[in-house]
């Protein structure tokens, strides 16, 4: 058998070498930037309990301590999440145990008291249990983020439950929030058959958890989040951008909700945004994909506006109109879904005043060209 390469097995082990060391780098920045988080959390609870002038800072000590160091991303709100995470996640103290990881053996070294506390004879004094997640697989495997949500519950076995599911389906921050939200705890504790609704919860084909456009991350490493413009960023800078084109239309828009929230068969959703219009008398929902057009997000559209038809409308209103903006790379794409519209004379009262397709397109080539997209 031949030695030699094709041009076919050159590229291919190219790539593969991108994505190992693309794998690598993102796991390596996200595991110490929890351990660092965890260690902070350590510190704070060490001062507030055995402090020597902790009586002077009192309750504004997280406050004073984001005003001193001064630095971004260390703030107040940083600094509560890391205390409630080391008081939630004492296991992780395991991970500096024996540990000859050289991102653990450097955070020892900088943080004696804490190498001295977990390494006793080599051990930790945490006490197992059956519903804790590993440490090691914890930290390697879910971001600071997810953990943020995560640590919004309080009961034990709860988060344990949603650790495993967010593993197990490799749920965005987003998908997580939602499930947490939706209380898919609760539903799948009284389903008779529980493991088809967790089927229909999996996420496998979305985005892998470890990921370098995490905020906590941009601001671990000294980065501007918009420098580094993630398909979030995008999209909530094209809504923040709607909104205030669609009020400068004028033509009786009156702003009355961004992601509002609707429950539909038990389910929660959060249209992106809502606008009531004085001279047509109804509402008009607005969704914003960043991706082409699918028929599942105009699907989802017309789902919103049905719900507004039957749960929104008040005597004197008409049937509300829906407008599904898709773009992905420059292109874009407008639909409108107009519930009810029997009359082809009143739905075209309703388009003469609606934003046409032209000036939507006209606004999204406008915001894209802007962003460098």
């Amino acid at each position: 058998m031949s030695n030699e390469l094709t041009f076919q097995m050159l590229s291919y082990r190219i790539f593969e070498i991108h994505e190992s060391a693309g794998s690598f780098a993102k796991s390596a920045i996200n595991q110490t930037l929890t351990l660092r988080n965890w260690l902070i959390g350590y510190y704070i609870v060490e001062y507030e309990q055995n402090g020597k002038d902790r009586a002077e800072y009192g309750t504004a000590l997280l406050k004073k301590l984001e005003e001193r160091l001064a630095i971004k991303g260390l703030n107040n709100t940083l600094f509560k999440n890391c205390r409630r995470f080391y008081l939630l996640y004492p296991q992780v103290g395991k991970v500096f145990s024996s540990n000859d990881d050289p991102v653990v053996k450097r955070l020892m070294a900088i943080s004696p008291k804490t190498s001295d506390f977990f390494c006793q004879n080599g051990k930790s004094p945490m006490t197992s249990d059956q519903f804790e997640m590993k440490p090691e697989i914890l930290i390697a495997n879910i971001s600071f983020s997810h953990i943020c949500e995560l640590l919004t519950i309080e009961d034990k076995f709860e988060r344990f439950f949603y650790e495993v599911e967010t593993l197990k389906s490799r749920w965005s921050v987003k998908e997580l929030r939602r499930q947490i939200t939706t209380n898919l705890y609760v539903r799948a504790g009284i389903s008779n058959k529980p493991e088809l609704l967790l089927e229909k919860t999996d996420q496998s084909d979305f985005n892998p958890i470890l990921a370098i456009k995490d905020p906590f991350v941009f601001e671990f490493l000294g980065l501007d989040a918009k420098e580094c413009v993630t398909e979030s960023d995008l999209e909530q800078a094209l809504i923040d951008h709607l909104e205030e084109f669609m009020l400068e239309l004028g033509r009786g828009f009156c702003f009355e909700a961004r992601h509002k929230r609707i429950l539909i068969d038990d389910e929660y959703f959060f249209p992106d945004l809502v606008f009531y219009n004085r001279i047509l008398h109804c509402n008009v929902i607005v969704e914003l994909k960043d991706e082409e057009f699918s028929h599942q997000n105009f699907g989802q559209l017309n789902a919103y506006v049905g719900y507004f038809k039957e749960n929104e409308m008040h005597p004197g209103d008409n049937p509300p109109v829906g407008i599904l903006l898709c773009t992905k790379k420059g292109k874009k794409m407008v639909e409108y879904a107009i519930s009810g519209m029997d009359n082809q004379l009143f739905a075209s009262t309703y388009m003469l005043h609606l934003p046409n397709k032209a000036q939507l397109e006209e606004f999204l080539i406008r915001e894209l060209k802007e962003m460098n997209l």
